[in-house]
């Protein structure tokens, strides 16, 4: 049966949003996400960096309290008695780390988009910071909301396999085959510039997103990588694909390939799992299913609110079996669950523990050394490089 995410709560959580002005796209999905399950009510805003702009697109999109900046949204709300209970962080990389430390030492909970931020340092500092606040931070991982997913994680956990041996996971896109930043295009334009996206282009982007879902799935921790980041569109500063090993901790081994110069590929995510008794396979473009396949028999499709769906997997369902759900409905569940986490504080009671799944910084900050280690491990001619 699938949940009412509707159900009846205290109140709508009061949200802020900094970044995600026009011509974004992430800002966009975050405000879909955010009222999807009818949680939040987006209250007040920086959408920009240049004010007249900012105070023009929070008109266009209804928000009532609009700012000029960041630092003048975190001074403004922490003073209000109805001041927002959340803030939404949609800016590109290098505009993470400091509106998050701002709206925490306001004392407001955060949701980030990934990666965390463009320098381990930084993630570090912002995890000393919530773990003095005590404040909740959400990190934007939304493939870790998909129902099948955390199936996926769910069954591992179970002992399904039986002991992991091999992880293997790829994402592949193919919109930066050529050189789409020289033609203005926004996306592409920030997201190739080092000095807005931070070191790492294809690994930040989406080769993040590859190693956060392989751990979350996984419950293992990677030690080691030895990568080969490659730059192939002549003249851009950043690499669009990257290959690598990995090494997990209790002898697993793994595979990453990501790349946005793959024609053919819209965004292929895929992620397999072997074990000594059994492996599951799940791919982004067929969200609504995993196949697990025991050792010696067929394998099976397992569907999202079909038979052999488990309760974690129903949890994270809105529609009835057969419908698809995917990349708007991922964003909702952490959002929604984040929301379950919110008012629990505010009602000083236990959330769900379904509600509990959601990345947090200690996941950002697991994404930093990743990039770390494997830009570090590129630059050595590939060489194993600890995390």
């Amino acid at each position: 049966m699938t949940p009412d995410h509707s159900r009846s709560v205290p109140r709508r959580l009061r949200l802020g949003m900094v970044g995600g002005g026009p011509g974004g796209f992430i800002g966009a999905v975050h405000r879909i996400a955010a009222r999807l399950d009818g949680r939040y009510e987006l209250v007040a805003a920086a959408l920009t960096s240049d004010a007249a702009r900012s105070h023009a697109a929070a008109a266009e999109l209804h928000v009532p309290r609009s700012y000029a900046n960041f630092a003048e949204m975190a001074a403004g709300e922490a003073q209000r008695p109805d001041r927002i209970d959340a803030v939404a962080i949609v800016t590109p990389n290098n505009l993470h780390f400091a509106p998050a430390k701002a709206f925490l030492e306001a004392g407001i909970h955060v949701i980030c988009d990934k990666p965390l931020t463009t320098t381990l340092s930084d993630a570090r500092e912002l995890a000393g910071i919530v773990q003095r606040t005590e404040l909740i931070f959400g990190l934007t991982h939304n493939y870790t909301g998909y129902p099948m997913v955390r199936q996926a994680r769910e069954m591992i956990r179970d002992g399904a396999l039986g002991n992991i041996r091999v992880i293997q996971i790829e994402y592949a896109q193919d919109w930066l085959s050529t050189a789409v930043e020289a033609t203005g295009q926004k996306q592409a334009v920030w997201r190739t510039d080092p000095a807005r996206n931070g070191p790492a282009g294809a690994l930040g982007d989406i080769g993040t997103h590859a190693f956060n879902i392989a751990a979350f799935v996984s419950g293992l921790a990677c030690q080691e990588v030895a990568a080969d980041l490659s730059s192939f569109v002549p003249g851009r500063r950043l690499d669009d694909n990257v290959n690598m090993l990995l090494r997990y901790e209790k002898n697993v081994r793994g595979m990453l390939w990501a790349s946005q110069v793959a024609p053919g590929n819209d965004n292929h995510l895929a992620l397999r799992v072997y074990g000594e008794k059994a492996g599951l396979a799940w791919c982004q473009e067929r969200a609504n299913e995993l196949v697990f396949s025991p050792l010696g028999e067929p394998p099976r499709t397992i569907a999202r609110n079909g038979a052999g769906s488990l309760a974690v997997a129903a949890h994270a369902s809105r529609v009835p079996a057969g419908h698809p759900e995917g990349y708007l409905e991922g964003f909702t569940q952490l959002y929604t669950d984040l929301a379950e986490q919110i008012h629990a504080r505010l009602e000083h009671r236990a959330p769900d523990s379904a509600a509990l799944l959601v990345p947090g910084i200690d996941d950002g900050v697991a994404g930093m050394r990743f990039i770390t280690a494997v830009l570090a491990s590129s630059q050595n001619n590939s060489a194993w490089t600890a995390l």
